[in-house]
């Protein structure tokens, strides 16, 4: 869910979603919408905000563009909806968001590889190692995979649900 400006001016009058708390500004989870943006000297850019839920506004500085992005990204949905969800739900809705197959699926394969071809080893022996070994591997493999795609259709849903559309979900 990657999303590149390709100018800074382009953030003008735009919600975004916060992923990464500043420290004395905007919280991870909390809708800002940018008020006015600078390109610096430097190749860097400056960010001027409000916080939609207190109303206070800040400046902040960036490196680059991208560095902007990711701090905050735009999300339609979230922006759209924001007074329907609590903080709680938009930062868990980001987490998962944010979550991919190498950062969140490829460590629990792995772990579950070592811990099956430990209990195959300790308990068997030969061929019958190998072939339990390869098959629960790859159950393990399809379960984590399984796992990551329904946390993130879960999360999709209850927040879907929530707003009361008129969309049915069975």
């Amino acid at each position: 869910m990657a999303f590149m400006l390709y100018s800074i001016d382009e953030a003008i009058d735009c919600k975004y979603v916060v992923t990464k708390t500043m420290s004395g500004q905007a919280k991870a989870g909390t809708l800002i919408h940018v008020m006015d943006t600078k390109e610096r000297s430097d190749g860097g850019v400056q960010v001027d905000y409000r916080v939609t839920g207190t109303g206070q506004n800040f400046v902040i500085k960036f490196d680059s563009v991208k560095a902007f992005c990711k701090w905050a990204r735009p999300d339609t949905f979230i922006a759209r909806h924001y007074d329907s969800f609590t903080k709680k739900e938009i930062q868990h809705y980001l987490k998962v968001q944010d979550r991919s197959f190498v950062t969140f699926c490829l460590p629990l394969i792995i772990l579950a590889a070592v811990v099956v071809w430990g209990i195959a080893a300790a308990l068997m022996s030969g061929a019958a190692t190998v072939i339990f070994g390869i098959i629960f591997t790859l159950i393990a493999a399809v379960a984590v995979l399984f796992l990551f795609k329904k946390q993130k259709e879960s999360v999709k849903l209850k927040l879907y649900s929530k707003i009361n559309m008129g969309i049915s979900f069975k």
